[in-house]
């Protein structure tokens, strides 16, 4: 569907151009959004990346698709105008910024904000209403911070750092140019460090005195905490991109260019080297190693070091192929006790000797 207000149409021509892709169809025909195939319309772009969506694509109103060439013959059922590129959502990204290009931004501190003496930021930045920015606070060139944003004393932010609504930044965090903090993150609050009470004392806490470092070029989904370190810091490295509702305990060392999906949990002190993918509800225990390129398939629970390279699942974690093998014999179980039983039922019913 066409953004709201949005005026701006793509030719097949210019979508071909802009992918580097090989039009197949009247090159004239335009579009003002995308969609998918099965609730795209006459003016939008659609695409098709899976052989399992062909019967949306045969049965697709949408004027342009983006094709992968081995999916559809010329003259097979299905929209007429045809884009044939190789990874269909890669060329989606050429094509969704222009479509809907990022609203423009207005510079300047609102009225209601509160900064703090010694904050110090590069022009231009915008601060929005009710922010509060606190002592010695350092904003780099084009820092966007929304509506009721808390930061602490002594936090600084990179260059192109744009935070949503709500995003709570405590003393000691430091982050890097062109982050993208989404509504709700909490950054750097106290890790969970007690000693614990003796002969019915209370838990003892454990000061929480390391910072929260995240990289260049991070995006942290909403609602989303990391813990500053209790000695050490805790480090999100560059490139890595963070889904809402994950929690990341003190002295965490993520390294570059990591996914981790929503609700995953890191409890402290676990490195997370370079490269790794961390589905959904994925849980890591404390002071473990995830190798370089490991993958943690979704609810993996994660006990022990994980070899680099690997992919697991289940609980505890294991070698995906093993998993499978274990759960194929589990669902046999029934199956086999069946059998025990009739044999035990026939070797009652023979005549004794």
């Amino acid at each position: 569907m066409a953004a709201e207000g949005s005026v701006r149409r793509l030719s097949a021509r210019e979508i071909a151009a802009l992918t580097n892709g090989q039009l197949a169809g009247a090159p004239d025909v335009s579009v003002t959004g995308v969609a998918p195939l099965d609730r795209a319309g006459p003016d939008d772009l659609s695409f098709l990346a899976s052989k399992r969506y062909l019967p949306y694509f045969q049965r697709s109103s949408a004027a342009i698709v983006l094709c992968k060439p081995d999916l559809v013959e010329p003259g097979s059922a299905g929209p007429g105008c045809r884009v044939l590129v190789r990874d269909p959502h890669v060329a989606l990204l050429s094509i969704i910024p222009v479509l809907y290009p990022e609203p423009a931004w207005e510079a300047g501190v609102h009225r209601t904000a509160i900064v703090g003496a010694g904050a110090v930021w590069q022009e231009p930045v915008a601060i929005g209403p009710y922010a509060v920015l606190g002592r010695g606070v350092r904003l780099g060139k084009n820092a966007r911070i929304g509506a009721g944003c808390v930061l602490g004393d002594g936090v600084a932010l990179g260059d192109d750092v744009q935070l949503f609504p709500h995003v709570v930044c405590y003393s000691g965090t430091v982050v890097g140019s062109r982050v993208i903090l989404h509504a709700g993150v909490r950054l750097g609050s106290d890790g969970f460090g007690y000693v614990p009470g003796r002969n019915g004392e209370l838990p003892r806490k454990i000061p929480q005195v390391g910072r929260c470092l995240i990289g260049d070029d991070v995006e942290i989904g909403a609602n989303t905490t990391i813990d500053r370190g209790s000695v050490d810091d805790t480090v999100i490295g560059p490139g890595t991109k963070i889904d809402n509702l994950v929690q990341i305990g003190h002295n965490c060392r993520i390294g570059a260019r990591c996914l981790i999906a929503g609700q995953a949990g890191i409890a402290g002190s676990t490195h997370v080297e370079d490269d790794v993918f961390l589905a959904g509800q994925a849980g890591l225990a404390d002071h473990i190693t995830i190798g370089r390129g490991a993958r943690v398939t979704v609810q993996g629970g994660v006990i022990g070091d994980i070899e680099p390279g690997a992919t697991v699942t289940g609980y505890p974690a294991r070698n995906h192929r093993e998993f499978l093998r274990a759960q194929a014999a589990l669902y046999r179980l029934a199956e086999i006790v069946d059998d025990v039983e009739a044999l035990v039922r026939r070797g009652s019913h023979e005549p004794q000797r």
